[in-house]
């Protein structure tokens, strides 16, 4: 037999009726029965209740009903007292209850599981409450915490519309999100090179920022202990030394990357390559064409070589450089329909704004985008 957890109070005038009821109901084993024939002396521990219609003043039964699951009894259905008792919200009764006492018995048994069903929904909604506010909260200061992130990421890089050695550098950043998995830099060394770093690093958000501050710092490092020695196997070094400092990290982050030297007395590029995809693409006038190369992304595979190219530059040129963020805002069926429509984009564009303008950038973009141009050669 199950145990007796229900609390239940039967509120009806003494006499047979009551105590036919009280066996019916006690027979079934589910409740702890108490007799009153009065509401106002029952005790605040009751689980339910049921109660004859004509105990309960009209008065009361708003507040009984918010109380108690109810079962309510009557001997007649047009009973005023009945309808009273239905208008205040009572959804459960019997007539005749004393021929029908296997219903009552499932009414309250049912009436007492919705109750208990309710109380959960309203724990669960108030535990759901309070563990928004804390989501919204975490939320709140991860959003700010990202825009500092943001901000700092915007002052490690270099100054825009920059002249370096008859070589001016310009670029525009666009982050998917908060912070950006794309970096670039580019700085003169002495009076005769110019060095750049380009570089996407795979995914998005915090991590594959906190890969573009080491960059910079590899990239800065680096440039300071440069001799200007040998540039034309400066790049293919610096691919190799950073892909065993992406795979010491132990980050399981790796980035498609071009290193080059431009040196400014002989007007020729130097460069490295690893998975940079859409390939650098060189303009000069009335021409437009992809820089040859290849070689692995950085931070995949250990104990990697990488190849140095060569390019020798006309006195007018502009060396464009893309993240692969560009091919969502290209048409085309396929990479090589896209790269195209890149090139034919590149080869109307006089600057970075024109380029902007013609892919009709919006305001939401799927994926990190990023232009940098390298012109030269600006003697003046």
């Amino acid at each position: 037999m199950p145990a007796n957890t229900d609390r239940i109070a039967l509120v009806d005038q003494p006499g047979a009726r009551r105590d036919a009821l009280y066996q019916a109901l006690s027979a079934c084993g589910r409740f702890t029965l108490l007799v009153a024939d009065d509401i106002n002396v029952l005790p605040e521990w009751l689980d339910g209740l049921v109660v004859h219609a004509d105990i309960v003043p009209a008065s009361q039964w708003a507040a009984l009903v918010q109380r108690l699951p109810i079962v309510v009894i009557s001997q007649e259905r047009d009973s005023r007292a009945l309808l009273s008792a239905v208008e205040a919200g009572v959804l459960d009764y019997v007539v005749d209850p004393m021929g029908h006492a296997s219903l009552l018995t499932q009414l309250m048994l049912r009436a007492l599981d919705c109750r208990r069903v309710h109380a959960s929904a309203l724990r669960d909604r108030d535990r759901l409450e309070q563990l928004n506010e804390q989501l919204q909260t975490h939320l709140s200061t991860l959003r700010t915490d990202l825009q500092a992130g943001g901000q700092i990421q915007r002052r490690l890089q270099p100054m825009p519309c920059a002249r370096l050695n008859g070589i001016e550098g310009d670029y525009w950043m666009a982050p998917s999100l908060y912070l950006s998995g794309d970096f670039l830099d580019y700085q003169a060394h002495g009076d005769r090179y110019v060095l750049f770093c380009f570089a996407d690093v795979a995914g998005h958000g915090a991590s594959s920022a906190f890969v573009t501050v080491l960059l910079k710092a590899l990239f800065q490092r680096w440039l300071s202990r440069w001799n200007a020695r040998l540039p034309e196997n400066l790049p293919a070094r610096w691919l190799a030394r950073l892909n065993r400092e992406l795979l010491d990290t132990g980050v399981g982050k790796h980035a498609a990357i071009v290193v080059g030297v431009i040196d400014c007395q002989t007007r020729t590029l130097h460069y490295s390559l690893g998975a940079q995809m859409p390939m650098p693409i060189l303009t000069t006038r009335g021409s437009v064409r992809q820089l040859e190369g290849e070689g692995p992304a950085v931070g995949l595979f250990p104990d990697v070589e990488y190849p140095t190219y060569h390019c020798e530059l006309p006195a007018d040129f502009r060396l464009w450089l893309c993240s692969d963020g560009v091919f969502d805002c290209l048409a085309g069926n396929n990479l090589e329909e896209r790269l195209s429509a890149l090139c034919e984009h590149i080869g109307n564009a006089d600057s970075i704004s024109d380029l902007k303008s013609s892919l009709a950038l919006s305001d939401a973009l799927p994926d990190d985008i990023t232009f940098l141009t390298l012109s030269g050669f600006n003697d003046g």
